[in-house]
């Protein structure tokens, strides 16, 4: 895997994604001691509104800002994007009021959704053969796992030497460093530029123009179902961890820590192992399988609660958890490759910016569905319920998916009629 490596374009645009994200994830536990800092008990819901803010950006803004930089050279994109984000991380250790909080992590997080798309829509041209590809897709998987582990550590090191108000300058930092990187980088055309009407239809049907493609094109539907169960099964992880750990089983932070790293070593074995089995399996054996995993895990966490022991429970949940990191990058990795075969490149970022806003939207209604059920109806159910909505999203995934091997894209789509309801 560690090959593509060696592709001197991919290694500067996959350093540029690890710096960006250990800065991502110095933000996100200063974030938490900002909150507290600014609203003491009420901490919480201040992040779980932040969250909330997050999502929408990434729902509302990746479409838009596809649209709006269709016409512009992606390393400026970029490169620009990171301007934002440098900035942002800069400004948030001067705030003083939670409203300035939601402001800026709505700008941050709108910066994201322009860059992280437009990045992805990079490295199908930077690497055209399909195993070196594919050998990226696992590489970035890994790096958003290790970010989301090692990222914690990091901060409670640098925060032993330094205020947490600091951490947001690593940040900024971190997105400096990804500018550099970026703009240090000879990248490829972008593709719409050769060929393609979608930088030359107007605005509002360029923003419709990648949900449109993602929704005609029958390889890329059950993706659409796939996004579900992949948001059922981990918004339970990531929104009743800490539930779990401090509340049913009465352990401390160190293990809420714990669970959530096994989820992510579940995941980057996934990622590991994936460029392998992908060369043997086809796409729809490997995703719907891992969807059909982590339903199946989740299926069981009732069980896992109902534990006679602390110890017992615990060693479950954490068995649990790592299925169902290892269904997640299942589904989501090879997402890239359908994509790459299906789509014609001039409008690869139209469509990679409508699967990151679909994705995203889905979290934004499982994420607000987990927790209030959970606080509802109690966990077990919570559990059930969301294992029922995986469910019935994996068997529609597999209905949808089109008999043999994908047909690879034949040339550059055309502009479409608007869809009249």
């Amino acid at each position: 895997m560690l090959h593509v490596l060696s592709r001197r374009v991919y290694r500067r645009l996959f350093l540029a994604q690890v710096v960006a994200l250990a800065g991502t994830g110095l933000a996100t536990v200063a974030l938490g001691l900002l909150a507290y800092d600014l609203a003491g008990a009420d901490a919480g819901q201040v992040l779980g509104t932040a969250l909330a803010v997050k999502m929408v950006a990434y729902v509302v803004v990746a479409p838009l800002a596809a649209a709006a930089v269709a016409r512009l050279p992606r390393r400026a994109v970029m490169v620009g994007s990171d301007v934002v984000r440098l900035l942002v991380a800069g400004s948030l250790p001067w705030v003083g009021e939670v409203w300035q909080v939601y402001v800026l992590v709505f700008v941050l997080q709108a910066a994201s959704a322009t860059f992280t798309p437009t990045f992805q829509s990079v490295i199908p041209d930077v690497l055209d053969d399909e195993e070196e590809y594919t050998a990226a897709l696992s590489l970035s998987r890994l790096a958003y796992d290790l970010e989301a582990v090692l990222a914690p550590v990091l901060a409670a090191a640098l925060l032993l030497v330094v205020p947490s108000a600091a951490l947001f300058l690593g940040t900024a930092v971190g997105f400096g460093a990804s500018a550099l990187l970026v703009a240090a980088t000879v990248l490829p055309r972008r593709g719409a530029e050769n060929a393609g009407d979608g930088p030359r239809m107007p605005f509002g049907e360029r923003v419709r123009h990648g949900t449109r493609l993602v929704v005609r094109t029958p390889a890329l539907r059950p993706v659409l179902a796939l996004n579900m169960a992949v948001a059922a099964a981990g918004a339970f992880v990531i929104v009743q961890t800490v539930v779990v750990a401090r509340s049913t089983f009465g352990q401390g932070e160190a293990v809420v820590a714990l669970l959530l790293a096994a989820n992510g070593v579940g995941s980057m074995a996934a990622a590991v192992a994936l460029p392998r089995v992908l060369r043997r399996r086809p796409e729809r054996w490997v995703m719907v399988g891992g969807a059909g995993l982590l339903t199946a895990a989740t299926a069981v966490v009732p069980l896992a609660l109902a534990a006679p022991s602390a110890g017992v429970g615990l060693t479950a949940v954490a068995g649990l958890w790592v299925l169902v990191g290892l269904g997640w990058a299942s589904v989501e990795t090879p997402v890239g490759r359908i994509v790459r075969r299906t789509i014609p490149a001039a409008d690869r970022p139209a469509v990679f910016a409508a699967q990151f806003a679909l994705l995203h939207a889905c979290w934004l209604v499982t994420y607000p569905l987990a927790g209030w059920l959970g606080t509802a109806v109690g966990l077990p159910a919570t559990a059930l319920v969301l294992t029922a909505l995986a469910a019935a999203a994996t068997t529609t995934a597999a209905l949808l998916w089109p008999r043999g091997r994908t047909p690879a894209a034949a040339g550059p789509a055309r502009a479409e009629p608007p869809v009249r309801s």
